[in-house]
């Protein structure tokens, strides 16, 4: 190794200074350019592993959206199948409508009265209105902004649940589930499950 050392060391002395400058330059950008392609490979990787974590965000808030029964099928498993006496639970929610959404608007309106009089002697009165109404949006991605969310109406929902053969648990379940949906009772039913 030594003779090694003193070799570069010989070599380095034989050289001027603006030769070892130069090449010494040449180095350093050959180990930036050589960086930055290593660099772009191992980050492309790392966003590649990222990826599938927002898709997963994405496709929590679409189910959230777009199938609100689903979520509260599964809210009401959870919580139902806690309830002492309650086994296994299984819930299905119909719904009457979807999701609305209101957006803000700008609405501009234009009313202009006019009274004509024509070479007769005869009057007429025109009346003209202009509604215009504009959806406003938000940032620069051109989305809407949304005021309000209405959420879909429940219709119906059916309870199965292990221990609803006890009038009492069923009781139970039934109340809950009115209570949590503020739904009537005849959109309720309870049903005892299956032995398995």
């Amino acid at each position: 190794m030594n003779d090694v050392l003193e070799k570069i060391k010989k070599h380095l002395e034989k050289m001027n200074n603006k030769k070892f400058i130069n090449n010494l330059f040449i180095i350093l950008i050959i180990s930036i350019i050589l960086l930055i392609v290593v660099n772009s490979f191992t980050g492309t990787k790392y966003r590649s592993q990222e990826t599938p974590k927002n898709e997963l965000i994405k496709e929590n808030n679409y189910d959230l959206e777009y199938d609100y029964s689903g979520y509260l099928e599964k809210k009401l498993t959870d919580i139902l199948g806690k309830l002492k006496g309650v086994g296994k639970v299984n819930v299905m929610v119909t719904l009457e409508n979807t999701q609305e959404k209101i957006t803000a608007t700008n609405t501009t309106k234009v009313t202009e009265n006019t009274l004509e009089n024509d070479s007769e002697g005869g009057t007429r009165e025109v009346h003209r209105e202009d509604l215009t109404v504009q959806a406003v949006t938000k940032g620069n991605d051109g989305s809407l902004l949304v005021v309000k969310e209405i959420k879909p109406t429940v219709q119906g929902v059916i309870v199965v649940a292990e221990g609803a053969e006890d009038p009492v648990i069923k009781e139970i379940l039934y109340e809950a589930v009115k209570t949590v949906l503020g739904v009537k009772g005849n959109k309720v039913q309870v049903y005892s499950s299956k032995g398995e």
